[in-house]
């Protein structure tokens, strides 16, 4: 049996990062993935897919990823039921993360704007060269 799914989609929302009671890192967050065609409208739909990801993956999810940020996420397709408060029967789909990509890219240390210019300096002729092409 062969359960993988593989996902391209920017984040819908900002990560929502917890810690288990036993001290184990996990981050929630969902992904639009678009459809390959558009409606009759000429608009493309979309799908949204939650993602779970546990301890070190969480971790990095929490630290580098944002709202609208692309990434690709391997993992496999879980679903899940619970019973809420008021004892109403819940039910959930999401890809638990085994791998994920930053697709983005991450922003400089430093805008463009702030490169320091460069100096024009001109090269000059070695002494000992004597003119020779190498």
């Amino acid at each position: 049996m062969l359960n993988k799914c593989i996902f391209i989609g920017n984040l819908t929302r900002d990560p929502e990062f917890q810690t288990t009671d036993n001290g184990i890192s996990l981050c929630r967050f969902s992904i639009a993935v678009n459809r390959n065609y558009t409606t009759a409208d000429g608009e493309r739909e979309a799908d949204f897919i939650n993602i779970v990801a546990w301890r070190g993956l969480a971790e990095n999810c929490n630290k580098y990823l944002t709202k609208g940020k692309k990434v690709c996420v391997v993992g496999q397709y879980q679903s899940r039921k619970w019973t809420d408060d008021e004892g109403k029967s819940r039910m959930i789909t999401e890809i638990v993360a085994a791998d994920i990509e930053f697709l983005s890219p991450q922003r400089s240390a430093y805008d463009e704007n702030d490169i320091p210019p460069t100096k024009n300096v001109t090269p000059q002729s070695d002494p000992d060269d004597d003119g020779l092409p190498f």
